[in-house]
């Protein structure tokens, strides 16, 4: 569950932590299939943001109207990303296996190698 914080550095260093360092945790197939998946998340995110945050900036300064716009998608975004991460952490409290599309996948081929 602590993988999926949504404060993207603490997120980052326990899905290391629970999922590469600590010896009883890396050992489990189900911490690592969440360490692996908080990685994606938070990295895509990661990616996602500084993407937006440049086409942001670049659209505001074409237009100054364009903050008007840029500002509430962000906040959406932000908002978006909170979301999913408590949902992730709710199911991984619950001890179920909840794939996000596109990365749990993968996140489950890496935890089995």
């Amino acid at each position: 569950m602590l993988t999926y914080i949504p404060v993207c550095l603490a997120g980052l260093v326990c899905a290391i932590l629970f999922g590469f360092i600590l010896d009883p945790y890396k050992k489990d197939r189900f911490i690592r299939f969440h360490a692996w998946q908080s990685l994606a998340v938070h990295g895509a995110f990661i990616v996602f943001w500084i993407g937006w945050s440049i086409v942001s900036a670049g659209l505001t300064a074409i237009m100054r109207a364009f903050a008007f716009i840029t500002l509430p998608v962000s906040m959406l975004v932000g908002l978006g990303a909170l979301v999913l991460m408590v949902i992730l952490m709710v199911k991984a409290y619950g001890m179920q296996t909840y794939k996000v599309p596109f990365i749990g996948e993968w996140a489950e081929k890496q935890a089995n190698s």
